[in-house]
């Protein structure tokens, strides 16, 4: 009888798959983003290498001596206080309790403080809340200290923002006022990322990370990119960017930065106009297809993630977790899963960091 290897979809369902199977499924996955990409599709060793990962009989993998990397976090300390809709497992601990248990306890390389609203929008009315308890934390750890939120462009269109909603005047068929609607929100985001930062870098704040950036599509993506190089100029501030998804959503269409258009951009592609920007982390997401299998999954954001590494001349510390980076779409992602897309994106995709 054909072995059948215990293995995954992309909504964390357990199925069993032949490596025949398995060998097809990551194939297809590397051929898809290959195509969507226009880069190259994994080379055979490479897809072999994957396919030993995903078949190796035990149930968590890890990397060989030497090979680990970094660890930065986004949402930061919501990991700990959070409920599991947000990959949280609510314990009733404060902030800075939450940082010292990820240093001491979990011994992570770096933490993140993080406000429950994670946007930046929302971060200037309770600035100094948020000033005094970093520098708290500050003073009670050694691991390198982020301050994470996401640009959220939403944020600032009606009913919660000053603008009107592009989406629902691109219903009305007003293209022109929806585009401005766009440009304005830009604006104004990248002027409360720049305050925002500026503020934490006066209290030598070690890092800033733009989380889930271009979420709200190429107008998100420009705003940040224009803050980050604001800051790269007038602040002393490092700076971290994840993205949202693989590609950056047209929802003006056309955003250009540097002379580049955004709209359309692969991992590849957003990692050279984050360096223009000054941005000194890199965090591609490739998301995660729930109906398809483990190995298409993974094998499809290695893919993504070894071009964007090539190219890059700053480090990359691939978006891994829930419904990105291979990894299936799950409130608490099944530790099987997670440690062979790790242990993939550090051997075949050359990762720096996770």
């Amino acid at each position: 009888m054909t072995r059948e290897y215990l293995t995954r979809l992309g909504d964390g369902s357990r199925v069993r798959q032949t490596k025949d199977q398995i060998a097809k499924d990551i194939e297809a996955g590397t051929n898809d983003a290959a195509d969507r990409g226009k880069i190259p599709a994994l080379p055979e060793e490479d897809q072999e290498r994957v396919l030993e990962i995903l078949t190796d009989a035990n149930k968590i993998v890890t990397v060989n001596p030497g090979e680990e990397v970094v660890m930065t976090n986004d949402v930061g300390t919501l990991k700990i206080q959070g409920d599991q809709g947000n990959s949280g497992v609510g314990l009733p601990l404060d902030r800075i309790q939450c940082i010292l248990v990820q240093e001491r306890s979990y011994c992570t390389d770096t933490m993140e403080l993080a406000h429950t609203d994670y946007s930046f929008k929302p971060i200037k009315p309770i600035i100094a809340m948020e000033l005094q308890c970093y520098e708290q934390a500050e003073m009670l750890t050694v691991i390198p200290l982020y301050y994470g939120a996401m640009p959220n462009l939403g944020l600032y269109y009606a009913t919660d923002g000053p603008f009107p909603n592009p989406t629902e005047l691109y219903m009305e068929g007003k293209i022109t006022e929806g585009k401005e609607a766009q440009e304005s929100a830009a604006e104004r985001a990248t002027n409360d990322m720049v305050w925002v930062g500026k503020k934490f870098d006066e209290i030598g704040c070690e890092g800033l990370n733009f989380d889930t950036t271009a979420a709200a599509g190429d107008a998100d993506f420009y705003a940040t990119l224009m803050a980050a190089e604001n800051l790269s100029k007038s602040a002393n501030v490092s700076m971290e960017m994840g993205m949202s998804g693989e590609t950056v959503l047209g929802l003006h269409g056309e955003f250009e930065f540097h002379g580049k258009r955004l709209a359309g951009m692969y991992p590849h592609e957003q990692v050279k106009v984050a360096e223009k920007a000054g941005v000194r982390i890199f965090g591609p997401a490739v998301n995660t297809k729930t109906s398809r299998s483990l190995g298409w999954n993974l094998a499809r954001a290695v893919t993504f993630v070894r071009e964007c590494a090539e190219v890059s001349e700053i480090p990359i510390h691939v978006n891994m977790g829930m419904g990105v980076g291979g990894i299936p779409m799950f409130e608490t992602p099944p530790e099987d899963a997670v440690s062979r897309a790790s242990k993939a994106m550090v051997q075949v995709a050359h990762v720096d960091g996770v």
